[in-house]
C-alpha cells in the first residue's frame, strides 16, 4: 500500500524530530536518515507532480496550456 503526502509527510516529520532529539544510536540513526531521504523525495515528487498540474489549463482540443494569472489583482 502507497502512503498518502500527508502520511508520508508525518512520518518524515516523525523522524526529523526523533534524529534531533540526539538520542538514537549510530546504526539506527543512519537507517532513519535513509528512511527520511526516501520520503523526501517522494514527497517532492508528489508536489512537483501537483505543480505542474495545477499550473497548466486545457484547451477546448484537450491540450495542454500554461495558466496565466490574470494581471488585474
Amino acid at each position: 500500500m502507497t502512503a498518502t503526502f500527508e502520511e508520508s509527510l508525518a512520518e518524515l516529520e516523525k523522524i526529523v524530530s526523533r534524529l534531533e532529539q540526539g538520542d538514537v544510536p549510530l546504526e539506527e540513526a543512519l537507517a532513519v536518515f535513509q528512511q527520511g531521504m526516501v520520503l523526501s523525495k517522494q514527497c517532492k515528487e508528489t508536489l512537483e507532480k501537483a505543480e505542474k498540474t495545477l499550473t497548466k489549463l486545457m484547451t477546448d482540443n484537450e491540450e495542454e496550456q500554461p495558466f496565466e494569472e490574470d494581471e488585474k489583482q
